[in-house]
């Protein structure tokens, strides 16, 4: 992962991101229900951790892991702030350890998606969910047009982009990093211009 920040260290978010961050999060509560009482690691959380903070606030104990979190968030009971570079640092956190693990638009920048998919079922409960987001071919024009031309989004984070997934192209790493067909939901999200998976550790 070539960055030298984490997403929103060093400028606002645009009404873009803005936009999609709330589509996410609108998906994310579908699967993830209640939070309360549960264990969460957002991996790739942006330096606000803003989906973190909310889940805390609703109940949970969460981990936000970025290359930078803010200092503030330090200071929040519940939510703790492990800062690294991806993949690498998820081999320091506790396996079985985590109800919900979430990785939203974050998979996309890794060089070895693989590796950290593996860490995600690693980390998990038995019984416990995976959620991931990740822009689609399809998502590529748009995401570059509102980047390159438009000035909509920052072309920092487009120009870091490494993949990009279709359903055909997601679901096979996540039967290698160990996630049973079964457990797996994957499908196309926000206008078909992200995919979007529901995967559930086996457990009891």
């Amino acid at each position: 992962m070539n960055r030298a920040s984490a997403f929103g260290q060093d400028q606002p978010l645009s009404w873009v991101d803005r936009f999609g961050v709330w589509l996410s999060a609108r998906q994310i509560h579908r699967w993830s229900g209640d939070v309360r009482g549960q264990r969460i690691c957002d991996v790739g959380s942006g330096y606000h951790a803003r989906l973190a903070h909310r889940m805390v606030l609703a109940g949970g104990k969460a981990t936000a892991v970025d290359m930078a979190v803010s200092a503030n968030l330090r200071q929040i009971e519940g939510l703790e702030c492990v800062e690294g570079q991806l993949p690498n640092v998820l081999e320091g956190l506790a396996a079985e350890n985590w109800d919900l693990v979430l990785c939203i638009s974050v998979l996309e920048h890794l060089w070895e998606p693989e590796v950290a998919l593996a860490h995600f079922h690693r980390m998990l409960v038995p019984g416990g969910i995976c959620l991931i987001n990740v822009p689609s071919w399809s998502g590529k024009r748009f995401l570059e047009y509102s980047a390159f031309h438009l000035g909509l989004s920052p072309k920092t984070e487009m120009d870091d982009h490494k993949m990009y997934y279709d359903v055909k192209d997601l679901w096979p790493l996540l039967v290698r990093a160990g996630f049973l067909p079964s457990g797996i939901h994957c499908f196309k999200h926000k206008y078909g211009l992200n995919t979007f998976a529901a995967c559930r550790k086996e457990g009891p």
